[in-house]
């Protein structure tokens, strides 16, 4: 049995972090039902179809929620849900008749997650964005970059995947529990402003200690030479994070730099110009592979900067089985790992209403009204 097993996911349709939380529940066993159009906008370059990863291990549903049919069988499916999430703009799921207020009507335990970027309320509410735009507007853009150079984050990953479908996944979850223990759902508002700007309090706790000021390029995590990326001379990149004096020490000894006294007080900011000028010098010597001899598996906090490719081949992520290919696409494996519950392995992506017969049998229509509505 997977930690999710026999959970019941209602997911609609959506782009970015929504889908993504889906995916995750239902790596971790849930079963997850994707409700989606029954064709895909001509041209929409965010139609993944098989590519889409974020739909691995779920069933496609394909209706058409503007037919009274199709969101009577949905609602019927609803009634048997332990959670629904959604990406929509505020109100749009209320216009369908398919708000929190109708689905508690008839399922009162329902967990009702809602994904956006600015949240259900407030100015920007309504507005359009993307990623970089709530993260910016966060505060969780700022440090991204080295000083003097336009600030940008890895595309997704901070807004989307951390501020958005993790928070949300988090917080469906820990509605489920509280569900189980009262026997009333509630509303999960799960906004990526939100998500992005928690993230930020571990930078902040340094900020408020003086370690991390607003300028950037002065701080421990992006103005000293022992933290950050530095290119090779066969043009690859690598990465120290040496914070720590006992792993400074062992970076610099195996540099050859131990005895060196221009380095033997790491933390004075008026010297990690110069200092970061000669790790560049020296760093760009040698070809990557050089330095992933010298220093890898040592406690002089290393790594190469991969692609996702390469990362595969790497002995660590391989003994780990991270990634994988599954029918013919590169994917990461389901995370965190349990150790009582069986781990899932990736499932297939869902087809466009695939399964559309079969969920709406189980749903109670008669063969004449699935015909109907899938006709």
């Amino acid at each position: 049995m997977a930690v999710l097993s026999g959970v019941r996911v209602i997911e609609i349709a959506g782009i970015g972090p929504a889908p993504f939380c889906g995916m995750l529940l239902a790596d971790m066993g849930a079963e997850v039902i994707l409700v989606e159009r029954k064709a895909s906008k001509p041209g929409d370059p965010l139609d993944l179809a098989e590519n889409a990863i974020v739909n691995r291990g779920k069933r496609s549903l394909a209706l058409d929620l503007k037919d009274p049919q199709a969101l009577k069988a949905l609602l019927h499916l609803i009634t048997s849900a332990d959670a629904l999430i959604e990406g929509m703009r505020p109100g749009v799921m209320e216009r369908l008749g398919l708000g929190p207020e109708a689905c508690h009507a008839i399922n009162p335990k329902l967990v009702y997650g809602r994904m956006t970027g600015w949240g259900q309320d407030g100015p920007l509410a309504q507005a359009a964005g993307h990623d970089l735009n709530y993260i910016a507007l966060s505060g969780a853009l700022w440090y991204a970059g080295a000083a003097g150079t336009p600030p940008l984050a890895p595309p997704t990953l901070v807004g989307d995947i951390g501020g958005g479908a993790l928070y949300l996944a988090m917080g469906v979850l820990a509605g489920l529990l509280s569900a189980r223990a009262t026997g009333r759902g509630q509303v999960v508002d799960a906004a990526i402003v939100d998500g992005s700007a928690n993230m930020m309090n571990l930078l902040l706790s340094l900020h408020a200690a003086g370690h991390q000021p607003y300028e950037r390029g002065q701080g421990l995590l992006d103005g000293s030479h022992w933290y950050g990326s530095y290119r090779c001379a066969d043009g690859g990149w690598i990465t120290i994070g040496a914070l720590e004096p006992p792993f400074y020490q062992i970076l610099m000894s195996r540099l050859g730099l131990g005895e060196a006294p221009e380095f033997k007080n790491p933390y004075d900011r008026q010297q990690w110009p110069s200092l970061r000028a000669r790790l560049t010098t020296i760093f760009v010597s040698q070809p990557r592979q050089y330095w992933v001899d010298l220093l890898e598996g040592s406690d002089a906090c290393f790594a190469p900067v991969l692609t996702p490719a390469e990362a595969m081949t790497h002995p660590h992520i391989a003994a780990r089985g991270i990634y994988a290919r599954h029918e013919g696409i590169l994917q990461a494996a389901p995370a965190p790992r349990f150790s009582d519950s069986a781990n899932a392995i990736p499932g297939k992506v869902a087809k466009r209403g695939a399964d559309s017969a079969v969920l709406l049998r189980e749903a109670g229509l008669s063969a004449e009204e699935i015909a109907q509505l899938l006709k």
